[in-house]
């Protein structure tokens, strides 16, 4: 007989049930404190929703959700042909501008739901889907038509789960792979780093690092972070507004907040030149993984002192001397992570359009505006 579940859906953290943060701790990103974060500086344009799944009266499965209004942004990016920028600014303000997502838009990886190891996940996946299509009917009731459904980011054993539970006629698509880094165990200090480098890459390191004298990095603490907040978004937005493609942008106040809810598990690092802020990365300690977040610099540095790869490598080195076993670096610029050492994982999703018509042709209206990134995989150590 099969094991039938329940859900509930939650709009404010202060509802969620005592037993929410047990499952949250498998996960930062669903847990309540990471979840206040996105309650008080979540994008403008995002409206989340928690879901608990149950079996019975027990807790056994909880998800987020994120509801995005991309006619709220001004622009989607600008690094894409022209051609391209305009036929997708068309077909998303027009066709595609209401878009629920089942996990984090924010980040790469699994972040939609964490289930108990007691449950059956093919019902319990099939039970975020009546939670999806009971979230569409909420907005509904508020005048929002959702266009576009979609569960994100899964690694293929979960995504034939989804196959499993019914997503058939779901497009289930892939764009660009996550970048991971596995550190090995025998890793302890930069110098087993270095060592394990073939000369062009070790040469790479050394150069980078060169170039990188004169410039002050330290971590920033809260009242750091909230002394240079006006500085920090300048250089996250330049950096934002030069992507593919954007479908929220962060409040100002979005990495004080973290800080301030998140305390060590949340890291800021800050690069000075004689004495100004010219860039910064940040990152999240998630269990024994490191999620890199947003960063940010000044492109009139950027190429001359490596800045980029710098904090590449110093994300890494991060890693290693803390003890980490795994660094996510997300899915942009794919070569010169490659270039450091982190493999590609691919991840994919299930996306359907409310329009039946529309829904026929949005794997092609997909492929083309969201079209492979070609670029070739390094391969940095011995043999």
């Amino acid at each position: 007989m099969k094991t039938t579940y329940s859900f509930k859906i939650f709009n404010k953290v202060s509802e969620l049930p005592l037993a929410w943060n047990v499952l949250g701790a498998e996960n930062v990103f669903l847990s309540n404190a990471y979840l206040q974060v996105l309650e008080q500086s979540a994008p403008p344009n995002m409206i989340c929703h928690y879901i608990g799944v149950y079996q019975n009266e027990t807790l056994v499965g909880i998800a987020l959700s994120q509801f995005l209004n991309l006619n709220q942004l001004d622009s989607f990016g600008s690094r894409d042909n022209h051609k391209v920028s305009v036929v997708r600014n068309i077909v998303f303000k027009n066709l595609n501008a209401h878009i629920l997502i089942i996990g984090n838009n924010m980040f790469t990886g699994q972040n939609a739901f964490i289930f108990s190891d007691t449950i059956d996940k093919i019902e319990a996946v099939k039970t975020l889907k009546l939670a999806a299509e009971k979230l569409k009917e909420i907005f509904k009731h508020k005048g929002i038509q959702v266009h576009v459904t979609t569960f994100k980011d899964f690694v293929n054993s979960d995504a034939e789960i989804f196959l499993k539970a019914g997503f058939h006629k779901y497009f289930q698509f892939t764009t660009q792979p996550n970048m991971v880094f596995d550190i090995p165990l025998q890793w302890n200090t930069e110098q087993d780093y270095i060592q394990a480098l073939a000369k062009k890459y070790r040469d790479q390191y050394k150069r980078a690092r060169k170039k990188s004298e004169g410039i002050e990095k330290r971590a920033l603490n809260l009242e750091d972070i909230l002394k240079y907040e006006n500085e920090i978004y300048d250089l996250y937005l330049h950096v934002a507004k030069h992507a593919h493609f954007n479908t929220f942008f962060l409040a100002k106040n979005h990495f004080g907040v973290i800080k301030s809810l998140m305390n060590d598990k949340f890291l800021l690092y800050g690069y000075f030149l004689d004495g100004k802020l010219i860039g910064f990365y940040s990152l999240f300690h998630n269990g024994k993984a490191i999620d890199t977040y947003f960063l940010g610099y000044d492109d009139s540095v950027q190429r001359e002192k490596m800045l980029y790869l710098n904090m590449l490598y110093d994300m890494l080195m991060h890693g290693i001397n803390a003890g980490f076993k795994t660094i996510e670096f997300g899915r942009t610029a794919l070569e010169i992570k490659s270039s450091i050492g982190a493999k590609p994982q691919e991840m994919y999703g299930f996306a359907k359009h409310g329009n039946f018509i529309i829904d026929c042709i949005f794997e092609c209206a997909f492929n083309y505006l969201e079209p492979k990134i070609v670029w070739q995989e390094r391969s940095p150590f011995k043999d």
